[in-house]
């Protein structure tokens, strides 16, 4: 049966299996499939984000079309484009906008309110870094508009109020006094004052000068029931605040982001885990008082966690992780830069099948005490859930540990190996390494305690020897600074369909012939990061460029040997770059620069992503 015949329900559902930039390479087809691929696309939760130009005002009127929910407008100032783009969106957006993100703005206080009073269905909110507004605490000050505002935000659950260094108690409580089914607030990095009292007693919180945690807990008392909720990040907050938080009563929270809350201590996080058992999310990460008492507590206490933070934890010690058994469904555990943990107790929880938790996210960077015999051992007991794996700068682990990866986790989407200077080529291909180096390499195993016996390594070296490129799913790999890599490997293993973002700097030894193979074997990618590898010449680009049409984002600082010839090539074949780096060429001239700007202009003038992912753009 020929496509063109088949009703659009139908080729909609079945673009509905490709990842979003195939879909948007399948809506090139012909109209039938343009409009089953932006039905699909309405599917899901895709953030589109508007830059504050005259080119984005047909992009909004097309947008409109295909009723776009979720938008991020950038770059808005007090300008008459700024102005323009609020009125086109405030007209072919706003009835049907859910989710609106002005981060950074600095827009006028009148443009706001135009604006937000023509959005009467948002439910999230993002005021991230906009100053401008709150800087004359006149925001919402009139009754009219606070009765107008009060219709179009009440059904605002998500608020994020982040980085406002502005923001007082009157303003806070004019704009979440507009709404009233409140979820999700966030006041990460406000200056928050909690020593401080300025009411004396008053229970009138409405001070114009400053924000105090005495009104925070007034409006935590009025919404217990319906907050879920709460990003105190980058916060004073000290442990007889976190007292009065957690043991508000009839909060219930499910989510709780501390992170860089240096004040806290292991008896708050106590007091916290005592009080708000029902928590899914906590994130503690850079919290430095914190021990392996407050992780031990954790574990005990919060039995629903899915998601755990404890990064830059410079006290936590395996010691902490004695009770992570109890932590069932844990789906995402972070342990970045805490330099004392080796992995060793996580190891023998999962190695118990009916202990284990189905970790789906993992990340050890930059914890220089993790072993190889811990990654064997976490990949075999984890290979079911994972998908998601973090090692950069484990800079003890060897070619036993990327086997294991490749022969164990073949689900994983994202690997990050940045830094692990001991992996070479051997490890990424399955060959049989020369016996000198893996000699050494096993001397280097044995002086870990748990390593395996003489014929348990034999047999695992026969069982685990893979390559890289089983790993069919990676979307996100990165190999910068695994210095050992050439062109053995990278122009033989990294062959990944689905591949959206690669790192490959700091490789001092590949050259075109690795470019060329990455060209052809990943033409998903859309970031491509190949700083300082010296040996890429103009060559390389002319022939890999046309392989690489979905490139937005291109990294080739330091690549010394480049010319006007690679941006040429790049302007021709490369035309969705959005962004190009080209730092340290000395071979590329400002008039060269000049010229590729001119021949490659910025193509749309919207781009789009999944909230949380990573940008795509889409042609309007």
């Amino acid at each position: 049966m020929e496509t063109r015949r088949l009703p659009v329900e139908v080729i909609t559902y079945i673009l509905s299996f490709l990842p979003i930039a195939d879909r948007k390479e399948a809506s090139l087809v012909n109209h039938t499939w343009y409009f089953a691929a932006q039905d699909s696309l309405r599917q899901e939760n895709i953030l589109y984000n508007i830059p504050a130009t005259s080119a984005s005002l047909a992009a909004i009127e097309s947008l409109a079309r295909r009723c776009v929910s979720c938008v991020s407008l950038t770059s808005l100032d007090s300008s008459t484009v700024s102005r323009d783009v609020i009125q086109a969106v405030s007209c072919h957006l706003g009835p049907h906008l859910q989710s609106l993100c002005l981060r950074g703005s600095s827009l006028p206080e009148t443009a706001f309110v135009h604006l937000l009073l023509a959005c009467p269905c948002l439910s999230a909110l993002d005021l991230t870094g906009c100053n401008s507004l709150f800087m004359s605490g006149t925001l919402l000050s009139k009754p009219e508009t606070i009765s107008q505002a009060r219709g179009a935000l009440t059904n605002l659950q998500e608020l994020n109020l982040a980085g406002l260094r502005y923001l007082s108690d009157l303003s806070f409580n004019r704009l979440t006094g507009c709404a009233p089914h409140l979820a999700r607030l966030s006041l990460a990095r406000c200056h928050l004052t909690f020593e401080f009292d300025p009411y004396r007693g008053s229970s009138n919180y409405n001070s114009s000068a400053l924000l105090s945690f005495r009104n925070l807990l007034r409006f935590l008392k009025e919404r217990a029931s319906s907050l879920r909720a709460l990003d105190l990040s980058g916060t004073s907050i000290t442990s007889p605040a976190m007292r009065s938080l957690v043991q508000v009563e009839g909060l219930r929270l499910r989510e709780l982001v501390l992170q860089n809350c240096r004040d806290l201590s292991n008896e708050a996080i106590g007091l916290l885990c005592t009080h708000q058992p029902h928590l899914t999310v906590l994130d503690l990460t850079g919290c430095s008082e914190l021990s392996d008492r407050a992780a031990l507590t954790v574990s005990a206490g919060l039995r629903a966690l899915q998601s755990l933070g404890l990064g830059k934890l410079q006290r936590l010690t395996d010691g902490g992780f004695l009770g992570i058994a109890e932590l069932r469904s844990l789906q995402r555990l972070d342990l970045s830069e805490c330099s004392l943990v080796s992995g060793s107790e996580l190891v023998k929880v999962c190695s118990t099948p009916e202990l284990r938790p189905s970790l789906a996210s993992l990340s050890f960077a930059f914890c220089s005490l993790l072993r190889d015999s811990s990654v064997l051992s976490l990949a075999r007991s984890l290979s079911p859930s994972l998908r998601v794996l973090d090692l950069s700068s484990c800079v003890s682990i060897t070619n036993v540990s990327i086997q294991a990866i490749s022969s164990h986790l073949p689900r994983l989407t994202v690997l990050r190996l940045a830094w692990c200077k001991e992996l070479t080529d051997w490890g990424l291909l399955d060959v049989e390494e020369p016996r000198e180096e893996r000699h050494h390499r096993r001397e280097n195993l044995e002086q870990d305690p748990k390593v395996l016996s003489d014929s348990a390594w034999n047999e695992s070296q026969k069982r685990h020897r893979a390559s890289l490129q089983a790993l069919k799913q990676l979307q996100e790999l990165d190999l910068m600074a695994c210095s050992k890599l050439t062109d053995s490997s990278i122009t033989k293993v990294i062959r990944f369909p689905a591949l959206r973002r690669l790192s490959l700097g700091l490789l001092p030894e590949i050259t075109d012939a690795s470019l060329v193979a990455v060209a052809r074997g990943c033409q998903s990618l859309e970031q491509l990061s190949m700083s300082h590898c010296g040996k890429l010449t103009d060559k390389g680009f002319l022939e890999a460029a046309s392989s690489l049409r979905r490139l937005q984002h291109l990294v080739i600082s330091g690549c010394s040997q480049l010319t006007g010839q690679t941006l040429m090539a790049l302007s021709r074949e490369c035309r969705q770059l959005k962004s190009l780096d080209v730092s340290m060429c000395h071979g590329i001239s400002m008039a060269d620069i000049e010229l590729f700007q001119a021949q490659l202009p910025l193509q749309t003038c919207v781009q789009s992503r999944f909230v949380g992912g990573a940008d795509l753009s889409f042609t309007l």
